[in-house]
């Protein structure tokens, strides 16, 4: 089993950043493909940001590519979200999720860890 506690939400202004953090318990999270996700009011889960378990290969959602950055540091199980130019659309419960190799990076279905969720507001 993996637990996974996500910190550094909070309000910012447009334009401001963020840096989300997650750090697993239990098993090792390095043999796990990590990923951010998103999900607004009233909105389905939104795949954010992805890095591979080998940390190879690091993929981003059309929305966020070029402002936002996914990286980890395997000595402290902990993976990162750097937000950057924060825009209110940006507004959301984030989530980190962790899979086993092999699975669509994509897909929310295929990541059998979640953390607990942290509030992102970005006020215009």
């Amino acid at each position: 089993q993996v637990q996974l506690i996500e910190s550094g939400g909070g309000l910012v202004q447009a334009g401001g950043s963020l840096r989300l953090s997650c750090t697993a318990s239990g098993r090792t999270f390095s043999s796990y493909n990590k990923a951010w996700f998103r999900q607004a009011p009233g909105k389905e889960r939104e795949f954010v940001a992805a890095k591979s378990w080998s940390g190879g290969s690091t993929y981003y959602g059309d929305s966020v590519k070029g402002r936002f950055t996914i990286s980890r540091d395997n000595a402290k199980n902990t993976v990162y979200l750097q937000m950057n130019s924060l825009k209110p659309e940006d507004t959301a419960v984030y989530y980190c999720a962790g899979s086993p190799p092999g699975r669509s990076i994509v897909d929310p279905n295929m990541y059998d860890y979640w953390g607990q969720g942290t509030q992102v507001t970005v006020s215009s």
